[in-house]
Parts: structure tokens; C-alpha cells; sequence
């Protein structure tokens, strides 16, 4: 699915096939050790080698979510993400920078002063009452997650539904309703695969992509290295290269799949890459 979407700085881009989002964690304790960047040096290089392997965007984290993780205050949290939103934004000026964040403080500032382009939330704005006019202030995209709960940890949480996919899709209908009548526009649906969700709803909302083909967004699958991913194939976090890129796949051939995040670029673009021959020699 091809879509267009103004970055502002970046200006304006359009997509005619997926586009890979590499992940790089600003923080000392994100679940998955091969995004971890601290130093400017290994910021810097862990950048250029996802721009290298084919990232068209970076997503650039300092909290971890990570179950068990310790929180940060919002001073250090915007230290870690203007720091290294900074260093790429120097370094590589064309690369579509997101910020990793649910505090309205922090993505103000990461956009104003530091240089990022786009706000990646994973609280819809329920962790902080000020986000969503914040964003619409901005003039940036703006990336909606499905989670429940008012607090990191009880994003975590499993939560009974009534209607697992209708309640799914009422949840975004909502706020995205309340961010267009807030003058947001540029709007991206990440369906928020291990985050309020049990193992068999996940793989639900896997096998239901196309449900969300009603709000005429583009889609971002974030599900790299994550539970869903090495415990099906009774594996580790480590180990779960080989899972991820099988879930991916499914992902893509749902047809409603716009970006993929992930930790291992190179792996998603190959992906991308024998997606698009495949749906190319149906013609």
C-alpha cells in the first residue's frame, strides 16, 4: 500500500512499498541488548549501519518499556533522546528521525530542539493528558499504539475484552478521532503487538491486519524479538532473528503493512525485497 506523509524538515515523502524503521535505544536496559547505544560512538555507528542495510527511519528510544524496567525521570529520559537524536540528525540529515516517547515534554523538545521528526507513543496519550495537543502543536506524525492501562507496567498487563478486535478497532476509532479534531494529520496505526495482549490475541491481531484497512493509515508492525516471536519458536530473545523475520513475512503478505520496526534491518529489508517480487509476478 503506497502513502505519503509530511515530515516536516524531511518534508514531504511518498511510499510505494514498505518502509523499515531501525530501532536504537538511547538506554542501559532495553529487553534486546543489540539496540542498546550509550556512547555518541556507538550511536553514531549503530545509525549508520541501519542506514546502511536500508533503514528509511530511526527510531530513537531513552525509557525502556521492557517489563521490570526502571523508570527514568523526565530530565534523563530527554538527555538520552535530544543527545542522540542530535548526533544523527547532524550525521545523517536526510534519515527520518521518530522519538520513543510518551511524555509531552520530551517530544516537544525532541522536535523543537534536537531535530526529530515524528512522535512514536506507546501510550495513545494516556500516560500523559498533555500529548496529543502537544503533537498537534508540533505539526509532526504522530504514531498511535494500541495499550491499555495508566502506567508502563500495566500496559504489561493481560486485559479481559469483550470483543478482542472490536474493542481493538473502537480504541483507534476513538482517538483518532480526538486527534483529528485537535488538527493532527498525519496519523500512523501501530496495532501494538505485546502490549495488553495475550499470546493468542496477538496472533489474532497478526491474523486480522486487514481490519484495519477501514482507517485508510498506514500501518506499523512492531512485533522484533518479542515474546510472540521466541516463545512460539521455543527460543531466546537472542536467538529469535529467524521468528521475527517468519512474523514479518506473515505481516507483509497481509497487504497492510507499511512499516516494519525492528531490530535487524538488513533482515527486514530482504524481506520487503522477496515480498514485493512475489507480489510483483502475480501480474
Amino acid at each position: 500500500m503506497s502513502f505519503t506523509i509530511n515530515f516536516g524538515k524531511c518534508g514531504l515523502r511518498s511510499f510505494d512499498k514498505p518502509v523499515v524503521m531501525g530501532i536504537l535505544n538511547a538506554t542501559p536496559d532495553s529487553f534486546y541488548a543489540g539496540s542498546r547505544a550509550n556512547s555518541d560512538s556507538e550511536i553514531l555507528h549503530r545509525a549508520e549501519q541501519m542506514i546502511t542495510d536500508g533503514a528509511q527511519m530511526i527510531d530513537i528510544g531513552g525509557f525502556s518499556t521492557r517489563p521490570g524496567a526502571v523508570e527514568v525521570s523526565e530530565t534523563e529520559e530527554l538527555d538520552r533522546v535530544c543527545n542522540a537524536v542530535s548526533l544523527v540528525r547532524k550525521q545523517f540529515p536526510d534519515i527520518i528521525i521518530s522519538v520513543d516517547t510518551f511524555r509531552s515534554s520530551v517530544a516537544k523538545e525532541s522536535v523543537v530542539s534536537c531535530g526529530a521528526d515524528v512522535i512514536n507513543d506507546i501510550s495513545a496519550g494516556a500516560l500523559d493528558g498533555n500529548l496529543f495537543a502537544t503533537v498537534a502543536e508540533l505539526g509532526v506524525p504522530y504514531i498511535l499504539m494500541h495499550s491499555l492501562g495508566n502506567s508502563v507496567s500495566a500496559q504489561q498487563l493481560e486485559y479481559a475484552y469483550s470483543d478482542f478486535m472490536g474493542d481493538v478497532i473502537k480504541f483507534f476509532a476513538d482517538k483518532i478521532d480526538q486527534l483529528r479534531l485537535l488538527g493532527v494529520k498525519d496519523i500512523i496505526v501501530d496495532p501494538g503487538f505485546g502490549f495488553s495482549k495475550t499470546m493468542d490475541q496477538n496472533y489474532k491481531l497478526l491474523a486480522n491486519l486487514k481490519s484495519f484497512e477501514i482507517f485508510k493509515l498506514p500501518v506499523l508492525v512492531g512485533v522484533s524479538r518479542k515474546r510472540m516471536a521466541w516463545q512460539v519458536a521455543e527460543t531466546t530473545i537472542e536467538e529469535s532473528l529467524n521468528a521475527t523475520t517468519a512474523i514479518n513475512t506473515l505481516a507483509l503478505a497481509s497487504g497492510m503493512t507499511d512499516i516494519l520496526r525492528v531490530h535487524d534491518v538488513k533482515a527486514a529489508v530482504e524481506a520487503v525485497k522477496i515480498w514485493e517480487k512475489m507480489l510483483n509476478s502475480k501480474c
